[in-house]
């Protein structure tokens, strides 16, 4: 297996803290987005949709959406199990996983792509067509961003992990999400104790350094 990877964007990061809790090493190469380099000829030939992390598996098979990658690693080595170990586990992990995506990533890439003078006609990821920036969905993507935040505190004042009383993939994405928030400037404060206190736990984990 070879994982295209780029180690400032957030979803290879997710894949690199996956493998990493896994004990896993599986040889990696960089792929620079902010210098198009996923656009390049000879990346498109690996992956047509032009996005990282993808991984390559020893028969050419491609996969190249993150949690598809890590759920990919977790049928291989199912411990220490990361997704939920019961129907009801499983489907809380796959509830917040999700809700981790489309409330926290979706909304801090849609104000990242659309402020980045390096995303100028590059508002969408991939080799899609040219997206101009939206000033107005990048102004959305900051305000939802904070309203995520704020739920953050709300579920870790009434819960240790994001998923309920244990480390999933959940809390790697949610991890993952509140350091790319960084980038657009918004971040946990005073207000936000329990995430606070929970993101240190997560930051002290080896997996965190991956």
């Amino acid at each position: 297996m070879k994982l295209y990877d780029m180690k400032m964007a957030p979803n290879p990061r997710r894949v690199r803290m996956f493998l990493a809790e896994k004990g896993l090493d599986i040889p990696m190469e960089q792929v620079d987005i902010q210098a198009g380099e996923n656009l390049k000829p000879d990346y498109l030939a690996i992956n047509p949709r032009g996005v990282v992390p993808t991984l390559v598996l020893d028969d050419g098979t491609v996969l190249d959406e993150s949690i598809a990658i890590c759920r990919y690693v977790e049928e291989l080595h199912p411990e220490p199990n990361l997704f939920g170990k019961t129907p009801l586990e499983r489907a809380q992990v796959e509830s917040w996983q999700r809700r981790m995506e489309f409330e926290g990533m979706f909304n801090i890439a849609a104000a990242f792509r659309n402020t980045m003078p390096a995303y100028a006609n590059r508002g969408s990821p991939g080799a899609g067509p040219a997206t101009p920036q939206i000033p107005a969905m990048a102004e959305r993507g900051l305000m939802m961003t904070r309203h995520w935040m704020n739920g953050l505190e709300a579920r870790l004042s009434a819960s240790p992990f994001i998923a309920g009383d244990r480390f999933t993939v959940a809390d790697i994405t949610a991890f993952i999400c509140v350091d790319f928030a960084k980038w657009v400037g918004v971040r946990a404060d005073d207000s936000h104790p329990s995430l606070k206190a929970w993101y240190q736990g997560i930051k002290a984990r080896p997996s965190a350094a991956a």
